[in-house]
């Protein structure tokens, strides 16, 4: 289980975070909405190490991680697919879903069939460089890419952000699959309401750093949740 109790981040003299507070459990997925600049990625870099916090608490599987280094939360499960991708774009398919092997022990360190039967378009593209992708099949690589880790915690920041609405009901689908297993934490960082809607077992809400609304998916109502969604 996820559990982040109370945390503050900063950049500087700026609060970026305050007192925030969420869970997440194997098997189910986790949903965070709210504007741009609300402090959602800020949430994510924190869980997965890529910025410190000043207060607070971060738990995972029971082990306190909040002062582990991204790579040590990386081996115990923490797999992150970052706004914007982030693939390698003069790495082949290939050669980007072998990045994932920095987390693994030796003898794990081959990418697993799962991943192309989840996204049989990659295996198709295994030498084509990742810079030649479309932007739906980056991101499919970026998810494929964390997948290669083995994660049981799947952290993801907008993966429907400039995809186009055939890839986006893939990755619904995906995300969905992934989830049913029951092995797997999924939290997800989204703006588009109906697809966080359509997934999520829990949601959180933010606005100026805080989160204004949480809950289980049966107690998210549309209207509110939008007024957090809206410019």
């Amino acid at each position: 289980m996820l559990r982040v109790e109370g945390i503050d981040l900063f950049y500087g003299a700026s609060q970026a975070l305050r007192g925030v507070s969420l869970e997440g459990e194997k098997g189910k997925v986790t949903c965070v909405l709210g504007r741009n600049g609300v402090g959602k990625s800020s949430l994510i870099r924190a869980i997965v190490g890529h910025q410190p916090v000043r207060a607070g608490r971060i738990e995972w599987d029971g082990q306190d991680i909040t002062r582990m280094a991204p790579f040590d939360r990386a081996a115990r499960g923490i797999a992150y697919v970052p706004q914007g991708r982030e693939i390698f774009p003069l790495l082949t398919v290939e050669e980007n879903l072998k990045t994932g092997f920095a987390a693994l022990k030796r003898g794990q360190r081959f990418i697993p069939a799962e991943v192309f039967g989840l996204f049989p378009v990659l295996k198709d593209m295994l030498g084509r460089r990742g810079g030649d992708l479309s932007g739906g099949q980056q991101q499919q690589l970026a998810i494929a890419r964390a997948l290669v880790t083995r994660p049981s915690l799947l952290v993801l920041d907008e993966p429907t952000e400039g995809i186009q609405p055939s890839i986006i009901l893939e990755i619904k689908r995906i995300i969905g699959t992934l989830a049913g297993r029951g092995d797997m934490a999924i939290l997800l960082v989204e703006q588009y309401f109906e697809f966080a809607r359509d997934l999520a077992d829990s949601f959180a809400v933010m606005d100026r750093g805080e989160v204004v609304l949480s809950g289980n998916a049966e107690a998210m109502v549309e209207n509110d949740v939008r007024r957090y969604l809206t410019v």
